[in-house]
């Protein structure tokens, strides 16, 4: 079996060449399609990663000023202070010095000092416990015995307790 002699004939040779040269030609455009079609890929995917960069930069810093406004709304959502006033009628009445008098904020301080830092729906809950510990103490001031009666109670992140003092 041989092969036929085609290239002796130029019509084959036309037909081969035409195939040869729309084989390039059409590799040719192949090429170039593609190459612009990657191009444009490539740039929108550079666009796409420099918008997801921004987009996690933006969140993080969300993140972070989340995190700082929850800090700040748990830090006024707790009892940060504790401030017993001393009604200054009992200076007078029960002849007291000051001195007496601030140790007696001291003692009350120091007997619901359980509730620093702790949230004010549980303080408010826990307050008719906190008014016994503070009523059915005595406080000795010059050797006489006090107790003290609680007037008002204001609950926020500073306990304010106006208190008055009852000679027992």
């Amino acid at each position: 079996m041989r092969i036929p002699p085609y290239y002796r004939r130029p019509s084959w040779q036309r037909f081969f060449a035409g195939m040869a040269i729309g084989g390039v030609l059409s590799w040719c455009v192949f090429v170039y399609i593609f190459g612009e079609w990657q191009e444009r890929y490539s740039l929108e995917i550079h666009t796409q990663e420099a918008e997801i960069k921004e987009l996690e930069n933006e969140k993080e810093i969300w993140q972070k000023e989340f995190k700082k406004l929850n800090k700040e709304n748990e830090e006024l959502l707790t009892v940060q202070e504790i401030v017993v006033k001393i009604d200054q009628s009992a200076l007078k009445k029960y002849n007291l010095d000051e001195y007496s008098l601030y140790q007696t904020e001291d003692a009350i301080k120091e007997d619901i000092s359980i509730l620093m830092a702790r949230d004010i729906k549980s303080v408010g809950q826990s307050i008719e416990l906190v008014k016994r510990i503070i009523v059915n103490k005595t406080h000795p001031i010059n050797g006489k015995r006090y107790r003290a009666d609680i007037q008002s109670i204001i609950i926020d992140t500073t306990l304010v307790l106006e208190v008055e003092l009852l000679l027992n």
